[in-house]
């Protein structure tokens, strides 16, 4: 157990990372008309309208809390609060974002098993990738117990710690990790898996989410009309000149 627990947490980070980059650039090369959410919204758009906004907006709130709250360097955030305090706001907010994300994948995954059209035009992978992150999420929630009995900010510094080690190369111990509670261990591997398989699957249009605040800086297009070479007798087109 000691080779395998220092393979998925020393080595597996860096496969995770390099399929989860190196897929994601080949899949759009190679197969861009793949690279699509297939939303089923034109089969029943009542009811993914709940499901899908409790899930995206919980999602999201846990992607950037996540990433800013491990990557964040302790000498930074330490100026306005202390490790325990950093670590309950995360059980409160995470739980509460946790809990929306919950329900409403819940409500997805029952959307698609429950509708005989929707389950008739969905991929296995689909439904695999909703299972995935319903484990993933349940998991996630199953932690905030044990960081609420151990509010001394601790099990956020290992965490913490361990990430930034990953991605600035530096040397991994993870034998720190052996410490903390198993919840802790299999959300950190099964989130590695979701990296892994993510240019496999739908989940890869997230690429596309994050590349579309790219248009929020774009410069405006100029569109100008031109003049037609029409025969004496017949009316000039209006002129019209519009801004994209």
């Amino acid at each position: 157990m000691s080779a395998l627990h220092a393979f998925l947490f020393e080595v597996y980070p860096y496969v995770s990372f390099t399929v989860f980059v190196v897929g994601s650039l080949i899949r759009f090369d190679q197969n861009q008309y793949s690279w699509k959410s297939d939303s089923s919204q034109m089969l029943r758009k009542r009811s993914l309208r709940w499901g899908s906004n409790l899930f995206h907006a919980g999602i999201l709130f846990l992607f950037f809390g996540h990433l800013f709250g491990l990557f964040t360097p302790h000498g930074i955030y330490g100026i306005f609060m202390t490790a325990a305090t950093k670590q309950m706001l995360a059980v409160i907010a995470g739980g509460i974002a946790g809990t929306i994300c919950f329900i409403g994948l819940t409500m997805l995954i029952h959307r698609r098993l429950s509708d005989a059209r929707i389950r008739a035009t969905s991929h296995p992978t689909d439904i695999a990738v909703l299972i995935v992150l319903w484990v993933q999420l349940t998991v996630g929630l199953i932690t905030l117990p044990y960081s609420w009995q151990h509010a001394d900010g601790t099990t956020m510094l290992v965490l913490a710690d361990w990430v930034q080690r990953i991605v600035t190369l530096r040397p991994v111990d993870s034998s720190a990790l052996a410490t903390l509670p198993w919840p802790f261990l299999f959300h950190v591997v099964l989130g590695m898996t979701i990296f892994l398989l993510l240019p496999f699957s739908r989940l890869v249009h997230v690429w596309s989410g994050f590349a579309a605040l790219g248009y929020l800086l774009r410069p405006y297009q100029l569109v100008r009309s031109r003049r037609l070479n029409l025969p004496p007798g017949h009316n000039q087109p209006p002129q019209r000149s519009a801004g994209v």
